[in-house]
């Protein structure tokens, strides 16, 4: 994204539109990343924010302005409790997208669990019959589930989530998964000390609000207008259209947002 004027009053209008409400608290991983490596791995885990902490450092980097001075900076403290590897599920790919082909789900699930996937369509055989069609898979998802409570939170509903498996050709990510069936696998067996994520999250929810808080429109002169906190012009005349690139009111937080290279 490049960089935009300070003194635009439409300056953010392009960034994100429509800023609509997310469709779902777990956040939606759209494009996932690959692996060099004959070992499966799982590509995702899940964490909840327990609070802020200030980082004192000291700027190492050379040729700044702060260099070798300390600078003070934001830091946000993330609760990663275990996460349950609930099942497998193959997808095949044709010219119309991805096509789920079939859902393996460990034998003994927890009831709060349980209640919240859809167990109705599971056969008998479901790990043989995935096997065999191996052929015609593209990805293999783990489909995991993490408690709030784990993480001290009072919520009791889980949140039920799919996780890329990477490395490796489809018969060594189906294997890989399907030994860690009804199991618990923690933060350090999927992200290494000092790697590079990226975190994707809804953001906090703030209803709907107006011009001046949702896009920080400029506010106008002091009786210029009938009003001050909103947009000075809609438009031209011709075409008697509001474009989107127009400021408006609306819902303002709960979107979903990703940083990159935390």
């Amino acid at each position: 994204m490049g960089a935009r004027k300070r003194h635009s009053p439409r300056r953010g209008s392009l960034a994100y539109s429509p800023r609509i409400r997310a469709k779902s608290m777990e956040a939606r991983i759209r494009a996932w990343p690959k692996i060099n490596s004959d070992e499966p791995k799982i590509l995702a885990h899940c964490g909840f924010k327990a609070g802020c902490v200030q980082i004192v450092s000291i700027d190492d980097r050379e040729k700044v302005p702060n260099a070798g001075k300390q600078l003070v900076s934001l830091g946000t403290v993330l609760v990663t409790p275990p996460v349950l590897i609930l099942g497998i599920r193959g997808y095949s790919k044709d010219h119309n997208g991805k096509h789920a082909e079939f859902d393996v789900y460990a034998e003994d699930i927890p009831k709060n669990i349980s209640k919240e996937i859809s167990l109705k369509n599971k056969q008998e055989n479901a790990l043989e019959n995935a096997e065999k069609g191996l052929k015609r898979i593209k990805e293999v998802f783990a489909i995991v589930a993490v408690s709030p409570r784990a993480a001290g939170l009072e919520q009791k509903k889980p949140y039920v989530f799919e996780a890329l498996v990477s490395g490796g050709d489809i018969q060594k990510q189906f294997t890989h998964v399907k030994e860690l069936l009804g199991k618990e696998i923690k933060i350090e067996q999927i992200f290494e000390t000092g790697a590079t994520v990226d975190v994707a999250a809804i953001t906090k929810g703030h209803g709907w609000q107006g011009v001046l808080r949702r896009w920080n429109v400029k506010k106008k002169q002091h009786k210029s207008r009938k009003t001050v906190r909103e947009v000075g012009s809609l438009g031209p005349i011709s075409p008697q259209s509001v474009m989107y690139t127009v400021p408006r009111a609306g819902q303002t937080g709960f979107h979903q947002r990703v940083e990159y290279d935390k």
